[in-house]
């Protein structure tokens, strides 16, 4: 009797190709109990001659795409795409680029003192991770209570995921269509979760349009930095 043949799952993809265990910034903390992402690490393969193609799509390129399609392509990992933390995208993306052409990276910048042309391989697999305050971070959570220092209003806040982002950059692009830039106050309007307990988004987006004082802006920016992991 024929057998029909069946799709190979993950677990059995896999070992068709040498994979590495990729740490994330943000140690997992932020993704609740039930992601593959909790453990705080993604497995990642090495880049072949197939994804190679991705990064010379002329499609991929013009929609500004091509990266999110290469790293997609990378990650063994069973997970939601949009659900990763704009952190821990960014260590993808250097893990993307050892998995591919290998950890050492040639720059070229200017001495600061004679103008002079620098020469410099960077070890891509010695980057340190910023430090942040690990305390202010609660497990499974992705969610910072804050106070405005100058209006004393309530506030609560998270880091940006991918699906996060791909909403600003749209944003961002409607209002360049209209001659508008609002890049700070655009990524506030996605920052921002809560406001005196209120969650109706259009409520926080006349804040931040309205209301925001620049100091308890600049407070507030200055708190999420305390608070985002990611590559230093």
């Amino acid at each position: 009797m024929e057998q029909t043949p069946t799709t190979p799952t993950i677990q059995e993809e896999k070992y068709q190709f040498p994979t590495e265990d990729v740490t994330l910034p943000s140690k997992g903390l932020l993704y609740p109990e039930d992601s593959p992402l909790k453990k705080g690490i993604i497995e990642m393969k090495y880049m072949t001659a197939k994804e190679e193609d991705i990064l010379s799509n002329q499609s991929f390129i013009k929609n500004g795409v091509v990266l999110d399609k290469l790293f997609k392509a990378l990650i063994v990992t069973p997970c939601d795409y949009n659900d990763l933390l704009v952190c821990d995208k960014n260590a993808i993306m250097i893990a993307a680029r050892v998995l591919g052409y290998g950890k050492e990276y040639s720059i070229k910048v200017p001495n600061p003192e004679t103008g002079d042309i620098i020469e410099h391989t960077v070890d891509l697999t010695q980057l340190s991770e910023q430090e942040i305050d690990w305390d202010l971070i609660e497990d499974g959570k992705n969610e910072f209570p804050f106070t405005l220092p100058a209006s004393g209003r309530t506030i609560k806040m998270k880091l940006l995921t991918h699906s996060d982002q791909r909403k600003i950059d749209t944003e961002n692009k409607g209002l360049a269509k209209l001659k508008k830039s609002a890049p700070a106050t655009t990524v506030l309007k996605h920052t921002i979760i809560e406001l005196d307990g209120e969650t109706d988004k259009t409520k926080i987006r006349q804040f931040v349009d309205r209301d925001l004082l620049a100091i308890d802006s600049r407070a507030l920016r200055n708190h999420l930095k305390k608070l985002s992991p990611d590559i230093d």
